[in-house]
């Protein structure tokens, strides 16, 4: 058996490593594929993932994210033809899916993420089976077109797969004066239509304004944020610009402030005091966080710096959270156990 994991973001490569290693270790031929683009090429390399480049990241524009697109299902369709493989894997991939469909190999997708309406809609239909979180409706899915026996949900979050495989000094947290932000994902197709102006540099000027005793590290996703936020707050903020173990670095600090989905979820399953300004409408792990009481969510500075202050000298706080965190993460179950048996099942 021959399976194929295509991969587009860091996360994909946290989620789907231990999957990779499980079906080698099971005998399976394993080909990865991945996207070429900074953020991508780093984890690939700290985490050891050997992956065929193939496309790279569309963009911010529609015009763009198509060509790039069609352009990427050109170039994958040429490898998987001749590479004959069974399975595809991958985290919602409209162009492993499509390449998948073309060749005739069912394709197995993962995804959270149903707000991202243009990629569901692309990804979904052409999907043997759809993995997702317990938390996530089945009318969320079956909307595009799903039929709901073909849905397999694990009782988990994503990043239960790399919390629960890292070691547990990294989840302490050694720096009390440190806040780390995660910028948006600006580029993302169900972001396109939302207003412009940055959340996460209101957010990061008004903290700064506020001159309270703490460090701030900033998380950009590209080069031309790391531009901005340095053009605009240098010598105020530290700016990772090279890659970065997240994990580490959030589980160290003392708040978390995320206008993503990933690190504000793992901020939260690590009892890190976080706040979310993802500028979209609330998701469904974002919901189910804010009901647990590990994450609260504003788009109010204001409201973000006041936050920031009741939680940075707060220990006893942390430690109700984190209690609070471990609690929830001994109830869930591995993903990538799910997944492995429906693949294996199939060989």
């Amino acid at each position: 058996m021959k399976a194929w994991i295509d991969i587009l973001t860091p996360k994909q490569v946290l989620f789907f490593k231990p999957l990779i290693d499980r079906l080698k270790e099971a005998d399976v031929e394993t080909l990865v594929t991945a996207r070429n683009y900074r953020e991508l090429n780093m984890v690939l390399k700290m985490k050891k993932v050997e992956a065929a480049s193939v496309g790279k990241h569309g963009g911010g524009s529609l015009l763009q994210k198509l060509l790039y697109s069609a352009s990427r299902i050109r170039g994958l369709a040429k490898l998987i033809a001749e590479e004959k493989v069974d399975v595809a894997i991958s985290y919602a991939s409209v162009e492993a899916a499509r390449v998948a469909y073309g060749l005739g190999i069912p394709h197995y997708c993962v995804s959270d993420s149903p707000h991202a309406e243009a990629v569901s809609k692309l990804t979904v239909p052409l999907s043997q089976l759809l993995f997702t979180p317990f938390i996530v409706p089945l009318k969320a899915w079956t909307k595009y077109g799903i039929n709901p026996k073909r849905i397999v949900r694990y009782r988990a979050l994503d990043p239960y797969v790399w919390i629960t495989r890292s070691p547990r000094q990294n989840h302490g947290s050694t720096y009390p004066k440190r806040v780390a932000v995660r910028m948006e994902e600006e580029y993302a197709s169900y972001l396109l239509g939302e207003k412009k102006n940055s959340i996460t540099l209101e957010t990061l000027r008004r903290l700064i304004e506020s001159n309270l005793d703490i460090d701030i590290i900033v998380l950009p996703r590209y080069w031309r944020q790391c531009e901005e936020v340095k053009r605009r707050f240098r010598g105020k903020v530290r700016v990772c610009e090279e890659g970065f173990n997240g994990l580490s670095l959030i589980g160290s600090s003392a708040v978390f402030i995320g206008a993503g989905g990933t690190m504000t979820a793992e901020a939260a399953l690590l009892g890190i005091p976080s706040v979310s300004i993802y500028p979209g409408q609330p998701t469904h792990v974002e919901k189910y966080l804010v009901k647990k009481g590990l994450l609260v969510r504003s788009l109010n500075p204001d409201f973000v710096v006041r936050f920031v202050r009741a939680h940075i000298a707060d220990g006893e706080a942390r430690n109700r959270l984190k209690r609070k965190a471990e609690n929830l993460l001994r109830k869930m179950e591995d993903p990538c156990d799910v997944i492995a048996r429906k693949i294996l099942g199939s060989a």
